[in-house]
C-alpha cells in the first residue's frame, strides 16, 4: 500500500539540553520550540540506547528509548519515560543518531510510541534505518505546529530530495513492503543512465555491481554518479549476535521461517561483541535479570545459523572469539573492488583494501539475506590530501583525531559521504594503519572509507593471507572524477593526539594539553586498537620499560586485547604476551569487549579516567566514567606514567615523577 498523507498523534517531546526542560514535559507540560532551547546536538544512539539496552529485540526496547541521554550532567529519562509520556514526536539539533549503525535506536523510538523524528541535520546510517522502519524523519522545524494542530502531512513532504527508490520506500511504510512490491513486479526501480563518465573509486565499484535485474542477478553500469539511487550486489553480508537476532525476528515475521537466503554461502556471522559480558556485569545488573536477557541473543543467533547454513565465527574456551566482525573480514575476506555490507558502522574497516564496505542496519541485512544486494543512495566523495610524511611516534588514529577535531568535520560537513584518502603520506602506511582511518570514517559520519589498492594492498594479501591479488587499472578515482569535497592535512605537522571525554571529535594535541590527567585504567585493544601492527607499537613501549625495570604502577589497570585470534596467535609467537604480563598488563582474548561497555576494561565509577585506543567515548559508552581516546603506542605509554602521555614523554620522564 502507498501512503498519501499521515497524520501523528500524541505528544511533541523536544530532547532539550536542559534537563530540567525534560522533566517538565515528562510531567506533562508541553513546551514550544523556542522554550524548549536548546535542543541537544550529536546525539548518539550509544545514548538512545546503551549498549545493554540492546540486550532486548523486541518492542520491550521502547521502555528505554533515551535512557543514557546527556543533557548537562544529568540523563533525566529514566525507563518508561517516553512510553508513558505519550510522545508521538521527537525533536533534537544538528547530527542526531550518531555512532554506531544500531538498528536498536530508531526501533526503540519506534516502539515507545514515536513516529516522527525531527531535527537539524541526521546521520547517514540512523536516517537510513528509520526511512527502513516507516519511521518519519524531516529537517523541517515547521512541522511541528501542523502536527499539534492535527493535520494530516502529505508524504511528499517526507520524500522531497530523495532518490526514486527510498522515496518509495518511505511511501511504502519501510524496506520490507517495498522489497515485496519489487520482487513481486509492482515497482520497477529506474536505472541511472548517464554514460560514460569521469568517477571516483568508489562510483566505479558501485557502477560495476549495480543490479540492473534483480531476477537474474545481472549487474554492471556504464556509471553512477552522487544522488542515484541503485540496489548493488553484496559479495559479504555479515551481522553479529547483537543483530543478527532482531534480523531473524524480523525477517519470519515478514517472509515466514522457512524463507530461503539467497547464497548462504556468502553471509557470514559473529559472535565477537558480548563474549566478555560476564566478566563485566555488576551485581546490579546480575539481579536486573539483564544477563539472561544476553543469553538470549547467543542462542538465538546459533539456532538461525544452523538453520540456514550459515558460516558463525564464534567463541573460544577463554572466553575470546575468532575475531571482530570487521577485523576478521579485513583479514580472511575482503578483497580489491568488493562490496561489503554488515551491520556494525565500522564495517568500512575493510576499506583499506580498496572495497566499498560500509555498515547497514537491521532491517537492511534483513532483506540483503533474501536479495543479495543492499539499496543505497550513491554518496558523495571527500577526497582527504594527506601530505608529507607522519613523525616517528605519530600513527593513523592521532590523524584521524585531528580530522574529528577540524570544526568543518564535527559539525558534519562530512556526514554521508565516501572518504577517500590519498597523498604522500600513504606511502608509509601499512594497511593496518590504512585500516585505522577507513574504520573511523564511521566518527567523521561518512558512508565509509576507501584506498585505492597498491603495492602495499598485493603485500598485505599475499604475506597475511597468502593470496596473489592482482590489481586492475580501473581501480582508482580518475583524474578528472567529481569530488564533493576536498581536505588537505600536513602530517608533518602532526604530533600525539587525545580525544577528551564525550566525543571522538574533541581532539586536542597532547603538547597542547597544560594539565595531564592521571589515570585509572589503560586500555589497548578494539578493531581500532587491536590489530597486529597495535599490538607492536604496544608492544614497543612494554618492552622499553621491562628493560629499564619498570612495570604498570598499581594505581593503574592496564588491559591489552586483541582484535582477533589470528592477531592473538602472532604475538604469543613473538613473546609479546609473556612481556605483557611480565609488564602488569592484564592480556584478554579477542573480542569489542570494553568499547561496547562489555568487558574487562571498562570504568565502575564516575569518578574513574580511562585511556583507550577503542574510536568513540559518547557518554556511557565504556563505563560511567570518562574516556580519553588515544592512539595505542600512547595508551601504552600513559598507562606507565599513571597520566596522559606519550612515549616519547614517557622515555624523558624523570624517575622520580613516576607513580
Amino acid at each position: 500500500m502507498v501512503m498519501e498523507s499521515v497524520s501523528f498523534p500524541g505528544r511533541v517531546l523536544f530532547l532539550s539540553d536542559d534537563p530540567g526542560k525534560i522533566h517538565q514535559q515528562l510531567s506533562g507540560m508541553d513546551l514550544s520550540l523556542a522554550q524548549a532551547l536548546p535542543l541537544r546536538d550529536q546525539i548518539s544512539t550509544d545514548e538512545i540506547t546503551p549498549a545493554w539496552v540492546c540486550y532486548y529485540f523486541d518492542s520491550r526496547l521502547g521502555d528505554f528509548t533515551y535512557v543514557g541521554l546527556k543533557c548537562g550532567e544529568a540523563c533525566p529519562i529514566a525507563e518508561h519515560g517516553v512510553r508513558r509520556g505519550g510522545f508521538g514526536v521527537s525533536v533534537a539539533g544538528k547530527r542526531r543518531g550518531k555512532g554506531s549503525s544500531r538498528e536498536a535506536s530508531p526501533y526503540a523510538e519506534y516502539c515507545a510510541g514515536v513516529r516522527l523524528v525531527i531535527a537539524e541535520s541526521f546521520e547517514r546510517i540512523y536516517l537510513q534505518n528509520c526511512q527502513n522502519l516507516g519511521l518519519f524523519a524531516s529537517t523541517d522545524f515547521g512541522l511541528i505546529e501542523r502536527v499539534r494542530a492535527g493535520e494530516a502531512i502529505p508524504v511528499e513532504e517526507f520524500t522531497r530530495g530523495l532518490d526514486a527508490i527510498t522515496a518509495e520506500i518511505v511511501r511504502r511504510g519501510g524496506l520490507f513492503p517495498f522489497n515485496r512490491a519489487r520482487l513481486a513486479g509492482e515497482f520497477k526501480v529506474t536505472l541511472p543512465a548517464h554514460g560514460r563518465r569521469p568517477m571516483t573509486l568508489a562510483e566505479k565499484i558501485l557502477a560495476r555491481n549495480a543490479v540492473v535485474d534483480a531476477a537474474s542477478g545481472r549487474v554492471g553500469l556504464d556509471s553512477v554518479k552522487a544522488g542515484d539511487g541503485i540496489f548493488v550486489k553484496a559479495h559479504w553480508r555479515f551481522s553479529h549476535e547483537y543483530v543478527t537476532p532482531m534480523a531473524a525476528s524480523f525477517l519470519a515475521g515478514s517472509a515466514g521461517e522457512d524463507v530461503r537466503l539467497r547464497d548462504p554461502e556468502r553471509i557470514l556471522a559473529f559472535r565477537d561483541h558480548l563474549t566478555f559480558l560476564e566478566q563485566s556485569f555488576t551485581a546490579e545488573k546480575n539481579q536486573s535479570g539483564l544477563l539472561d536477557v544476553a543469553r538470549r541473543l547467543k542462542h538465538a543467533q546459533e539456532e538461525f545459523c544452523a538453520r540456514h547454513g550459515i558460516r558463525l565465527h564464534g567463541e573460544l574456551p577463554d572466553g575470546g572469539s575468532e575475531g571482530i566482525c570487521h577485523v576478521l573480514l579485513a583479514e580472511r575476506y575482503a578483497l580489491p573492488g568488493e562490496v561489503i555490507v554488515g551491520t556494525d558502522s565500522h564495517t568500512s574497516h575493510s576499506g583499506a583494501l580498496g572495497c566499498l564496505a560500509f555498515g547497514v542496519g537491521t532491517t537492511d541485512i534483513a532483506n540483503a539475506w533474501i536479495t543479495g544486494d543492499a539499496r543505497l543512495t550513491v554518496p558523495p566523495t571527500c577526497r582527504v590530501r594527506l601530505h608529507g610524511r607522519m613523525k616517528p611516534g605519530v600513527y593513523a588514529k592521532d590523524l584521524v583525531l585531528h580530522l574529528l577535531s577540524l570544526p568543518f568535520v564535527h559539525e558534519g560537513g562530512a556526514i554521508g559521504h565516501v572518504i577517500e584518502y590519498q597523498g604522500e603520506a600513504l606511502a608509509g602506511m601499512s594497511i593496518d594503519e590504512r585500516a585505522t582511518l577507513t574504520n573511523m570514517a564511521a566518527e567523521i559520519g561518512g558512508f565509509t572509507g576507501i584506498v585505492a589498492p597498491d603495492a602495499e594492498t598485493v603485500r598485505f594479501l599475499r604475506e597475511r593471507r597468502g593470496v596473489e591479488a592482482k590489481l586492475e587499472a580501473w581501480m582508482a578515482s580518475d583524474p578528472d572524477a567529481d569530488f564533493a569535497l576536498t581536505l588537505d592535512v600536513d602530517c608533518s605537522a602532526l604530533g600525539p593526539m587525545v580525544a577528551a571525554p564525550g566525543d571522538p571529535g574533541r581532539g586536542v594535541a597532547l603538547s597542547e594539553l597544560r594539565e595531564r590527567t592521571s589515570v585509572d585504567l589503560a586500555y589497548a585493544g578494539s578493531c581500532t586498537g587491536g590489530k597486529r601492527e597495535d599490538i607492536e607499537r604496544v608492544h614497543g613501549v612494554v618492552k622499553w620499560a621491562l628493560d629499564r625495570g619498570l612495570t604498570v604502577p598499581l594505581s593503574v589497570q592496564f588491559f591489552i586485547q586483541f582484535g582477533s585470534e589470528d592477531v592473538r596467535r602472532f604475538a604469543a609467537g613473538r613473546g609479546w604476551t609473556e612481556d605483557f604480563e611480565k609488564a602488569g598488563a592484564r592480556v584478554l582474548g579477542p573480542g569489542c569487549g570494553a568499547c561496547i561497555n562489555a568487558g574487562p576494561g571498562v570504568s565502575h565509577r564516575p569518578e574513574q579516567v580511562t585511556v583507550s585506543a577503542i574510536n568513540r567515548n559518547f557518554p556511557g559508552r565504556s563505563g560511567p566514567g570518562k574516556v580519553w581516546l588515544a592512539s595505542p603506542e600512547t595508551v601504552a605509554a600513559s598507562a606507565f606514567a599513571g597520566r596522559l602521555a606519550s612515549f616519547e614523554e614517557l622515555q624523558h620522564q624523570p624517575a622520580d615523577e613516576r607513580p
